[in-house]
């Protein structure tokens, strides 16, 4: 969700804090603002693009070396200027910046109008920098202000403060949301995630649930929630700056599509045992464990949960071992029993998905050993769970994911052949193929890209589309769920995905006279039955576009884009490549945000 930045250095701090709100602008905003601190705090800040926020600054002159930024998302209080971050204190000399919810600012806020404070946002962020302002008539230090405002503080935060009093020096906060520092040469940098700070710097130091931060040109410093120091090393990530640039496309999107082909190649690298083969997960659970599984649950949110619906197939087919796969809001509060020999499997992008996070730990504390799937290595899910398994995505910066999907679904076949290879050993012919198979896909992948010139005058021919039904059995239902999952984050087209079973229990009803349906058929031993299908929407007069291996006999539909063939259970992997390009062509047509669609951010970090 909301972007942090911040700087302390010997640069002009205007251009970094602009820079770094940019490279955060994926994980959805609706107005900008930073503040720099020079002789006196300068403060700008607008509802809208960023854009306009350079705008408001371009004839100002400011100087300083540091500053905060934010882009935010409104929660509390409409979208305008007087919401937008950064928000000041009574005198004006502090000024806070702040992702996550408060959930107890009503009765601070209360308490402070009675104490004189004077507030003029509706937001829930405005009560910090008051309450800083009043532990510092007591305290004459900045750190120990904070640590005593927060102490006060329930929900989540991430925090960045300065004062006019407090020159060259930022401090931050986390509880629950993300905040990751960048470790400079004589500047020292902060932001809500890593992309912001790679044209700058890779060493960095993620902030863990409540500790607090001292950020100084040439130190940083960390403390626990008591202000005892903690002594931490930096880590360097893997990820280049060139990672977060479109590289001569129009958009991220359309860029992230076409590296499916690399990151299938670097997420299996170093993963098949061709010689015997079978699947190596090093950092995965143990064989004593796998050999005496009773259940698996799995959870996620989004678009990962999908991944998950096809982790649960792959897994019962493989192994027989009862998956569960839940929706992480869902899970975090319904009540239910867990097995006893159980695994639980989280699956984020980022690693700090809200509901995802809070699902893990509920697991965790029933004693229940967690493997994570992120791409984020140095993410909350990867640092809180047992085992991780680090998808090998880099950066996805468009809001509608799809190389971390395509990550995703690779993870999960490669744990359903790690587990069959523990429990029943790697002489199943299945297994052996499977490996065998996996060899061939960075291949067949990017040979689907052939399809997109048929699919951008496919998305050219539907361009006033406003509603489209995808339908799939087995896992071309899970490809299908995905696919119409795309189609409306982008192009704001009305898509329902159904197993195509269950047509004639509702949903035929919908399918009339010029009607658009994808059929998928990439699941051999069901073709039989979508052909059934395909016959009951063709009599409706709806026009039918198949997906299919090219080892399929043809099928009467009124477009076919044909998959290189591959096995019907990694077809997944590379059915969803012609679903993604076809949202995405849908969306350019209808001159929609493609990258920053309305209402939806990267990160969801709060519930």
């Amino acid at each position: 969700m909301c972007g942090i930045v911040g700087y302390v250095g010997a640069r002009p701090v205007l251009s970094i804090l602009l820079d770094g709100l940019k490279k955060l602008e994926y994980r959805g905003y609706d107005s900008a603002g930073i503040v720099v601190l020079g002789r006196d705090l300068s403060l700008f800040k607008k509802q809208g693009k960023i854009s306009l926020l350079e705008s408001q600054i371009s004839h100002s002159q400011v100087d300083g070396h540091a500053g905060i930024g934010h882009t935010r998302w409104a929660t509390h209080g409409v979208p305008n200027d007087i919401n937008a971050h950064p928000h000041l204190d009574c005198t004006g000399k502090l000024a806070v910046v702040h992702n996550g919810i408060i959930e107890n600012y009503m009765e601070l806020k209360t308490a402070l109008i009675q104490k004189g404070h004077v507030f003029k946002s509706d937001t829930d962020t405005e009560v910090i920098p008051h309450l800083i302002e009043e532990e510092l008539l007591n305290k004459d230090d900045l750190l120990k202000a904070v640590l005593g405002s927060i102490s006060l503080l329930r929900g989540s935060f991430a925090l960045a403060i300065i004062h006019k009093d407090f020159p060259e020096k930022i401090v931050c906060a986390r509880r629950e949301s993300p905040l990751v520092l960048g470790i400079g040469n004589g500047e020292n940098f902060l932001a809500s995630d890593i992309p912001a700070l790679l044209p700058y710097t890779k060493k960095i130091i993620v902030l863990d649930n409540d500790e607090v931060a001292l950020i100084e040109k040439t130190t940083v410093s960390i403390f626990d929630v008591q202000g005892k120091r903690i002594h931490r090393s930096p880590q360097t990530v893997d990820w280049d700056a060139r990672m977060i640039e479109k590289g001569g496309f129009e958009h991220f999107m359309l860029k992230e599509i076409h590296e499916q082909p690399n990151v299938i190649k670097d997420t299996m690298e170093g993963h098949l045992d061709l010689a015997y083969n079978k699947v190596l997960l090093p950092e995965g659970p143990e064989d004593s464990l796998l050999q005496h599984l009773e259940a698996i649950y799995i959870t996620a949110c989004g678009t990962a949960y999908h991944a998950g619906l096809y982790g649960k197939y792959l897994i019962e087919a493989l192994t027989g071992v009862p998956t569960e796969v839940e929706i992480g809001s869902e899970f975090r509060y319904r009540e239910r029993m867990f097995k006893d020999k159980s695994l639980g499997i989280v699956i984020s992008q980022s690693g700090e998905t809200a509901d995802t996070l809070a699902a893990m730990r509920r697991m965790k504390a029933e004693g229940i050993p967690v493997f994570a799937i992120t791409n984020v290595a140095s993410s909350s899910v990867a640092r809180e769970s047992d085992w991780v398994f680090h998808t090998k995505a880099g950066p996805e910066v468009a809001v509608a994911s799809t190389k971390a999907y395509t990550a995703q679904l690779l993870s999960l076949a490669l744990f359903a052949l790690r587990l069959k290879g523990a429990r029943e050993g790697s002489e199943d012919l299945r297994a052996k193929a499977l490996v065998q198979e996996l060899q061939r896909l960075p291949i067949l992948a990017e040979t689907t890209f052939n399809l997109e010139g048929k699919i951008q005058a496919y998305a050219n021919r539907l361009r006033y589309l406003t509603d489209y039904f995808m339908l799939g059995r087995g896992l071309d239902y899970v490809t299908a769920m995905e696919g119409a999952l795309k189609l409306k984050e982008i192009s704001y087209v009305h898509c329902e995905a159904y197993p195509a079973g269950e047509l004639k229990h509702g949903p035929l009803a919908l399918i009339t006279s010029g009607k658009q349906v994808c059929l998928l058929a990439t699941q051999r031993q069901l073709l039989p039955k979508i052909h059934s299908n395909l016959k009951e929407v063709k009599a409706r007069g709806a026009e039918v576009l198949i997906l299919r291996f090219s080892d399929s006999e043809e099928m009467e539909a009124d477009e076919t884009f044909i998959l290189p063939a591959t096995s019907d259970y990694l077809s997944p992997l590379l059915a969803i490549i012609p679903l993604q390009l076809f949202a995405y062509y849908m969306a350019k047509e209808k001159g929609c945000d493609i990258d920053q669609p309305r209402n939806l951010a990267k990160s969801v970090t709060v519930e």
